[in-house]
């Protein structure tokens, strides 16, 4: 048995289109797109202008209502105008006026001022006088304060200083005794000089207590004198 032949015969697409002929196309083709009417360089410039231009309708409106606008600008400056020179004439003659007025006002208003200004003068002077008063009794108030201050502190300062030197002295005192009383023995009894070493002891604290007392008045006094110089 043989083989079955299965070969196909090829057929050329090209020479088969060229057999059936030319086809009847429905629409324009290329060839009519390129031969189409084109306008000419002229005719481009004329429809560039035309629209720069614009309209004549619009262009024949935009002068009619600039011309319109001139007329109503021009009636508006002579307004102006005519009202400035008005309130310029006015103007003149208030000043006229008031220098009329002024002349005849001026002595009256001399005489009014003079009394006025001799009323303000001695008010102010009135004014000053009773600052000045105040500010003095402020002074002595003050100073008088400073001055009982001070007073009280060299009063305080003094009783102190008192208080120390008496409680020194009797330090001082008890020392000498114990001395004294080691050179001498206990058994022994107290003599007749041991009692005047006594009343001189005593005799020496009032004589020193008279002391500090006349130096005290004295510090007393010199303060006194000072505030008294210083106010």
């Amino acid at each position: 048995m043989g083989k079955r032949d299965n070969r196909v015969a090829y057929m050329n697409p090209i020479a088969m289109a060229r057999s059936r002929g030319p086809v009847q196309s429905s629409g324009p083709t290329i060839q009519d797109y390129l031969n189409r009417p084109r306008p000419t360089w002229e005719e481009v410039k004329e429809q560039l202008e035309k629209k720069k231009k614009g309209s004549k309708a619009l262009a024949e409106f935009e002068e009619k209502m600039n011309e319109n606008w001139k007329k109503e600008l021009e009636k508006h400056r002579e307004k102006l105008l005519s009202g400035s020179e008005s309130s310029s004439k006015k103007r003149q003659r208030k000043k006229k006026e008031k220098k009329k007025s002024g002349r005849y006002s001026s002595s009256s208003s001399s005489s009014s001022d003079s009394s006025s200004s001799s009323s303000d003068s001695e008010d102010e002077d009135k004014k000053q006088g009773k600052r000045k008063k105040k500010k003095k009794n402020r002074s002595h108030k003050s100073s008088e304060s400073s001055m009982s201050e001070t007073e009280s502190d060299s009063k305080d300062s003094l009783k102190k200083k008192k208080k120390s030197k008496d409680a020194s002295e009797k330090e001082k005192d008890i020392k000498g005794l114990s001395k004294k009383r080691k050179m001498y023995p206990e058994d022994k009894p107290l003599s007749s000089e041991s009692l005047s070493e006594s009343d001189y002891i005593e005799e020496v604290r009032a004589k020193k207590k008279k002391s500090s007392e006349d130096r005290e008045k004295t510090t007393a006094s010199i303060t006194y004198v000072f505030t008294l110089t210083t106010v």
